[in-house]
C-alpha cells in the first residue's frame, strides 16, 4: 500500500515518473479515462481550498473514479471520534483518502495504520502535491533540474519544505531568503545535508535571487496564523517580490507562486501580472500531477 505524505515517500524513479506522467496528462486530458474505474476517492478538508479541491475532484472524475468530498466538521471526527476509528471506517468504504489538515501528525497516524492509502493535500509540514506540480512546471519551461537554482523568498514553510525535499530527487540548488528567527526545520536541513543538496541561506533577498533561475514566494500569513498577521507583514515586508527586487535577478528568471496570492503583500501587481503565465501554469499543473499521483498510489505507473 502506497502513501504520499511528503516527497520523502518517493524514490528518485517515482519522482521522475510522476513528473513525466503529469506532462503526458497535460498534453492529453483524456489519457486515462478509465484508470480509476471502480475506485472511490474521498477528499477530507480541515482547511479551505481552491486548487487542491478542484484539481483532485476533476482528476478523479476525468479518470472515471467516484468522488466524495467532505469537510471535517461534517464528520464525527470533528466531535471527538478518534483519527484511528475514523480511518478504520474510511478503509471499509473507500479506496483512498486525500487529507488537507492542520497537523501532519494526523496523516502519520492514518498512514501508519496501513488500512487505506493516504495523500497529503497540505499539512503544517509538507505540501508534496504542490512541490511535484512546481517541478513539473519547471520541466515544461525547459529547465534542466540539475542545473536549476530555486530561490525561495519568505518563510521556510510547508511549500518550501516540499521544494527542498524535491531537490533530493531533482538535484536542484536551493536558496532561501528569510528574516532572522525563521529557520529551516532541522529535519529538512538534515535530509539536504545527507544528500549533499546545495543549500544557501540569506537574510538579503537581493543576494538570494542574484544568480537564481527561479524565484518563488508564498503568503506571509498561512492559515492558522491570522493572529500574527500584522507582525508578520512588518517582518517580511523587505522580502516582497517587486520590480526593484527583480531588477537584481537575471532577466530570464521565472517567478513562481503556489497561490492564493496576496497582491501588494508578498508580491506586487506588476510582478504577478508579468509572470502570471508561469504562476497560473503551476495552478493548472496541479490537475495533471494529481492524476499522476493517483496512478502512482494505485500502482498503475
Amino acid at each position: 500500500m502506497r502513501h504520499l505524505l511528503s516527497l520523502l515517500d518517493l524514490k528518485d524513479e517515482d519522482f521522475t515518473r510522476i513528473l513525466q506522467r503529469g506532462i503526458e496528462h497535460g498534453k492529453n486530458r483524456k489519457l486515462a479515462p478509465k484508470a480509476l474505474e471502480n475506485k472511490t476517492v474521498t477528499l477530507l478538508f480541515e482547511k479551505t481550498s481552491t486548487r487542491t479541491r478542484l484539481s483532485f475532484s476533476v482528476a478523479v472524475m476525468e479518470m472515471g473514479g467516484h468522488l466524495i468530498a467532505l469537510e471535517s466538521q461534517m464528520l464525527q471526527v470533528g466531535r471527538g471520534e478518534s483519527v484511528e476509528d475514523t480511518t478504520e471506517v474510511l478503509a471499509r468504504y473507500v479506496d483512498c483518502v486525500m487529507v488537507r489538515t492542520h497537523s501532519h501528525r494526523k496523516l502519520e497516524v492514518m498512514s501508519g495504520l496501513d488500512r487505506i492509502s493516504v495523500i497529503n493535500g497540505l499539512s503544517d509540514r509538507h505540501h508534496p502535491c504542490q512541490g511535484l506540480a512546481d517541478y513539473m512546471t519547471l520541466l515544461e519551461a525547459g529547465k534542466d533540474l540539475k542545473k536549476t537554482t530555486i530561490a525561495f523568498v519568505g518563510e521556510p514553510n510547508n511549500v518550501f519544505n516540499s521544494l527542498a525535499l524535491g531537490a533530493l530527487h531533482s538535484g536542484s540548488r536551493i536558496h532561501l531568503a528569510a528574516p532572522e528567527g525563521y529557520p529551516i526545520r532541522p529535519g529538512i536541513r538534515d535530509h539536504l545535508r545527507k544528500r549533499n543538496v546545495q543549500l544557501e541561506v540569506f537574510h538579503d533577498p537581493a543576494a538570494a535571487v542574484k544568480d537564481a533561475d527561479v524565484i518563488y514566494t508564498d503568503t506571509w500569513v498561512s492559515m492558522g496564523q491570522e493572529e500574527e498577521a500584522e507582525e508578520r507583514k512588518a517582518v517580511f515586508q523587505p522580502y516582497r517580490l517587486d520590480d526593484q527586487l527583480l531588477s537584481q535577478a537575471r532577466s530570464d528568471v521565472l517567478v513562481m507562486h503556489c497561490l492564493p496570492a496576496h497582491r501588494g503583500e508578498e508580491i506586487t501587481d506588476s510582478v504577478m501580472d508579468l509572470h502570471g503565465p508561469t504562476i497560473f501554469k503551476q495552478a493548472e499543473n496541479r490537475l495533471h500531477i494529481q492524476k499522476a499521483i493517483l496512478e502512482w498510489i494505485f500502482e498503475l505507473i
